[in-house]
Order: C-alpha cells, then structure tokens, then sequence
C-alpha cells in the first residue's frame, strides 16, 4: 500500500507530494500562551476544516485559564513585516483580525489589506474570555474608521457590539439596529447571541439589509476561545470559495459541536474544542444525552417497569449503519435490593439487540432514533392504548432481529410508539420508540 492509496488526493509536482486543493487562510491576531484562544486556537481551527493558517501576531500574551498577567503588543513595523512577508510568498484567500490591541496596528493591517481581494472577516477582539481588556482606549475608534469599511463580515458579541454602535443594547430591536449601524459602510454583521440570558442562543445575520435569524440549544457556557474559532472556522470555509452567508451557517454548526466538546486544561476556564471536525461530536452529544435520560430515568420509572435481563435506552447518531454508531447504557440498568441502578456509563456498541432493531426502525423512520427496553407489565399495554401510543406486536428473533423487526414493521404504515415482544410470559418486553431522549422521556412520562 502507498501513500497515495491512503490519501488519494495526492499529486506529485516538482518531486515534492502535494495537496493540490490546500487553501490558505490569515489570521491576523495576538497569541495566547495557554493556547485556548487568538493564533493558537485559530490555527487549529483553521487545520480542522482542512485549510492551511498562515499567521500575523500582533500582541503576547501571559495568560492562563483563569486570566491575562500582562500584553506585550508587537511593534506595527513588525507587524507590517510579518503581513508583507505573508502576503508576497503565498496566495491568501481569505483573511480574518482577531485581537489587534491598539489603533497603530489597526492602521498598519488596515492600510496593507485595503487592496487585497481576499475576503476580510473583522473579529473585533476587545475583552478576554476571562473578562481581562484586549485594547487600548483608541483601538474601537480605530476598527469603525478603518477596518470596518474594508472588511466583510464582522463577528460582535454583545459588548463589543455596544461599542462599535455607541449604544446600549437591552432589546432585540437594540440589537437589530446596532447591527445596522456597524455594518452601515457594506460589511455584514453577525450578531453573536450567546451573552444573552437567554434559554436558547439567537444569533442574527445583518447581510444586504436583511436580517436571517440562527437559534440553537444552550449549552454549556462557551469557554475560552468561542470567538476566536467561530471566525476562524468562518475564514477556513471563506478561503475554500464558500460566501458569506454558507460560512456563516455551516460555522455555526460547527462552533456547537467545538462547545459541546469543551474540555478543561488548568484551574479557571474551560477551553473550547477548535480541532473538532464535521459530524465527530455529534458521539459526545448522543452519549451526554443519554446518561442525562439514564439519571432521569432512575428517579421516575417503578422497578417493576425493569425486565429480569436489565433496563436499557439506546441512541442512534445520524445516519447510523451499525451497532458501533448506536449508543446504550453500559451494563444495563438492574434492580438490587429494591432499588433500579445504572451499571455503568453510556458507550458505543454496548447493546447489540436493541441496536439491530433500531437499526431496522431506521430504515423506515430515519428521524426515530432513540429506543427504550421496558417490561411488559399487566397494565402497561392498557395505559399506552388510553394514552393514544400505536403499538405493534412482533415476534423477535434472537438470530434475526433485524428481519424479523422489519417483517413487524411492515404491517404498520406509520412508525408505532412501541413494538411489543411477544417473548415468553415471564419476560414479556416492551421496546419504547422515540426521536431523541427528550421524546422518549416524554413518552415515559404519559404511560407512568
């Protein structure tokens, strides 16, 4: 086997093995020692996507999870050297600021990208995540009148929105029209909604005079480095000829994913995962979900809903074409000493049965993704037809679930609520049928 059986897009130009499609993105920013934020997080970032990060650094940081001890900003003649050497030797296709510090090294980017074609995105980088000052007092003016009119896109958080606009912002209406006000000279303006006290996170989109509202879960709070890897992660799909609104959306996507799998490295904050890739977190999301439900499920279902063989709930990711792409509770959930205990933790590839008949869901109702083991109790046949749950009765076989719960299936036109195994009286089960676990709770909730 070679390498280009391994990476089939290699070529061979000048002797030397090459990516032929590898784009390069800038990043114009200071460096964070700790390395959860500014060039550090946008090269990772940058690299999950699949572009190449060539940097300009503007300031040193000591800094740490729990705060900034001190900046040391570079020069603007150095800074004007490293964007001069950059710019000559390679070809740049899209550009981002992260923290320039002072209104002298704004002036100096300013004035080399002002004839530049590649996309300019402005992350207006003034306070760290730790709450610490990233700028000098004339640094906001110097991004209104020199930076903002150049660039393309613009990525405030609320604070700094307030500072770019010269106005408080208390109400969505606030927000709308600060978004106006910043990008008044053409760039868009991508709210950032997460510093709001807010169930959900709403971000808006100011593009062409027209506003597209993004909302999303909330998570966790987003630690250190949100920011920073939202706007990388927009430049890396600006320099692969993505416009602004694509990026935008498909960044956002992703910066869920690089929150959801935050991790800790020191004593204060936590930083935010930029090396996550494309469809990889959705894992960690299925796994939390399910031990949520699992803790959940041991306060609200009686023990007599728990089958001799153990308890289990089951999730799918997306698309999901085996056992190993389809999570359970390890072990199981029992009954000791009157009292239902989990076993053990979520994992991939741990509940084989309930997985194939998943999968054999699936096929059918791809967006039914979740399924639950409950013992068939006396009543509980009763209480799911009072309720209005559909049922279908299967008999399962242990050597092919699969067929067997697509031959029970085929008599249904629509996904039933549950499929009743008709098994041995002793031990008679009954598999739950849900989109997700808050669903599956949900339905646990009615027939309880």
């Amino acid at each position: 086997m070679t390498l280009f059986n391994v990476y089939p897009g290699l070529v061979v130009i000048n002797k030397h093995l090459i990516w032929p499609d590898m784009r390069t993105a800038l990043t114009v920013a200071g460096s964070d020692s700790i390395g959860g934020a500014g060039i550090q997080a946008d090269v990772k970032a940058m690299a999950s996507v699949g572009v190449h990060a060539a940097t300009v650094i503007t300031a040193v940081t000591a800094q740490n999870t729990t705060g900034v001890s001190s900046i040391l900003p570079i020069s603007e003649e150095f800074v004007k050297e490293q964007l001069e050497a950059v710019l000559r030797d390679a070809d740049i296709k899209a550009i981002k600021t992260g923290m320039l510090y002072n209104a002298e090294i704004v002036g100096v980017v300013a004035d080399i990208l002002e004839d530049h074609e590649a996309p300019l995105i402005v992350d207006p980088v003034m306070v760290s995540g730790t709450g610490c000052s990233l700028m000098d007092d004339d640094l906001a003016d110097a991004l209104r009148r020199k930076l903002l009119p150049i660039c393309e896109l613009v990525t405030p958080n609320k604070n700094e929105a307030e500072v770019l606009a010269k106005m408080k912002i208390r109400t969505k209406d606030d927000e709308r029209l600060a978004a106006e006000l910043i990008g008044k000279q053409g760039s868009a303006v991508l709210m950032k909604g997460g510093h709001y006290n807010t169930p959900t996170v709403v971000d808006f989109l100011y593009l062409s005079s027209e506003f597209t509202k993004m909302e999303y879960p909330r998570l966790d709070k987003a630690g250190h480095g949100s920011g920073c890897v939202l706007s990388s992660y927009i430049t890396a799909h600006m320099a692969k000829g993505m416009d602004v609104a694509n990026a935008v959306f498909k960044s956002r996507e992703l910066i869920q994913d690089a929150i959801a799998t935050q991790y800790v490295i020191g004593h204060g904050d936590v930083i935010v995962n930029p090396m996550v890739k494309e469809g990889e977190s959705e894992g960690f999301m299925v796994l939390d979900a399910l031990d949520s439900a699992a803790n959940r499920i041991l306060d609200i279902v009686p023990d007599e809903y728990v089958p001799k063989s153990g308890m289990n709930i089951a999730m799918a990711m997306k698309d999901a074409t085996g056992p190993e792409q389809i999570a359970a509770i390890d072990k199981r959930m029992t009954v000791h000493n009157g009292m239902i205990r989990k076993g053990g933790p979520a994992k991939f590839g741990t509940a084989e049965g309930l997985s194939y008949i998943l999968m054999a869901v699936m096929k059918k109702s791809p967006e039914t993704r979740c399924i639950m083991s409950l013992n068939c109790t006396k009543d509980m046949l009763d209480i799911m037809e009072e309720v209005g749950f559909k049922t279908v009765v299967a008999e399962l076989s242990k050597d092919k679930l699969i067929e067997s719960t697509e031959k029970a299936l085929s008599k249904c036109k629509d996904i039933p609520d549950a499929i009743v195994d008709k098994g041995s009286k002793k031990d008679r089960i009954v598999r739950l049928l849900a989109k997700d676990t808050v669903d599956m709770l949900s339905k646990l909730e009615e027939i309880l």
